[in-house]
């Protein structure tokens, strides 16, 4: 006997199947909290979020140069803040847009080192976009932030690039006037950019390595407009206007740096900014050259930890 199903069982049977999918979506949706990034990018978030976005938090937290947090403090404090709280997840509930992309809204209360909580301030909302992949159902965005570290990732490798232009210029043209060690690290404080035109406070230093520390042997000021010419993928300085030494540095340094002059001033004068800087960027080229270094020391002084 042959036998037919009726339209209200076709409707019923999809009805229940629209059911579990919704429970399932709930389900993972609460179970990819646990991998939102919370003041860290745990290494096994790498199997619960799409490839791409995985890369980009990635690169954020790990593969860039150190910046404090209020750089980008959407980065670091996705959901809880910098109060000392533990965030408590709760999935409201979850949309699917098409196939193989849906929208979760997740309720985060903030609970307190106590275990309190005011359910009337504690509480926001936020989206997590998910996305099927190989049949799995992935984090891959949450609250946008994927678009800002695609924006803040450009922005920084074009930084980058200028800065080791700035770099290649000094360790070609100025350095070798100078008593040469083994290893050449210019400083770069940089006051202000326009177009291809960089203004700055730049430092030059040789170094000698003696164990695992740098013995500065050399160094100078050279401060100044540099401008700068791009093609081919490439920066290069194209022009040097330094700032005059002498009786002429003041009015040098105010006609190079107009209405920069202020802010180069304060920066220039303040040795324990200057040795910040210099301390923050020796760590960053040690770590990207995976050198063994982890002191710096001028002639005279204590050695400086870099770690």
């Amino acid at each position: 006997m042959r036998h037919t199903i009726t339209p209200l069982i076709i409707i019923a049977l999809l009805t229940t199947a629209c059911n579990d999918t919704e429970k399932q979506l709930e389900q993972r949706a609460f179970e990819l909290c646990k991998y939102i990034p919370d003041h860290e990018l745990l290494e096994k978030s790498r199997d619960y979020m799409t490839t791409d976005f995985y890369s980009l938090l990635d690169t954020m937290f790990y593969r860039l140069p150190a910046h404090e947090a209020l750089d980008h403090e959407w980065l670091y404090y996705f959901v809880t803040g910098n109060g000392g709280t533990i965030a408590d997840y709760d999935v409201d509930r979850v949309e699917k847009t098409d196939r193989t992309h849906a929208i979760a809204t997740i309720n985060v209360r903030q609970i307190w080192e106590d275990g309190s909580f005011d359910e009337a301030h504690d509480i926001e909302q936020h989206l997590m976009f998910m996305e099927k992949v190989n049949g799995e159902w992935l984090m891959a965005d949450f609250d946008g932030h994927k678009d800002d570290c695609i924006r803040y990732i450009a922005i920084n490798r074009r930084e980058q690039a200028v800065r080791k232009a700035i770099s290649d210029y000094l360790i070609s043209e100025v350095a070798p006037y100078y008593r040469q060690g083994e290893i050449c690290i210019p400083t770069l404080m940089i006051v202000n950019e326009e177009d291809d035109q960089v203004w700055g406070d730049f430092w030059v230093y040789w170094y000698e390595a003696a164990g695992d520390t740098l013995k500065c042997v050399s160094g100078g000021n050279h401060a100044g407009m540099m401008t700068l010419d791009y093609k081919d993928g490439t920066f290069t300085v194209t022009s040097f206007v330094q700032v005059a030494d002498g009786a002429g540095y003041t009015p040098s340094a105010k006609r190079i740096f107009r209405d920069y002059y202020d802010i180069f001033s304060n920066m220039h004068s303040n040795q324990d900014v200057r040795e910040a800087v210099r301390r923050e960027q020796l760590s960053e080229y040690i770590r990207f050259n995976d050198l063994p270094y982890r002191y710096y020391k001028d002639y005279g002084w204590p050695a400086v930890s870099l770690e």
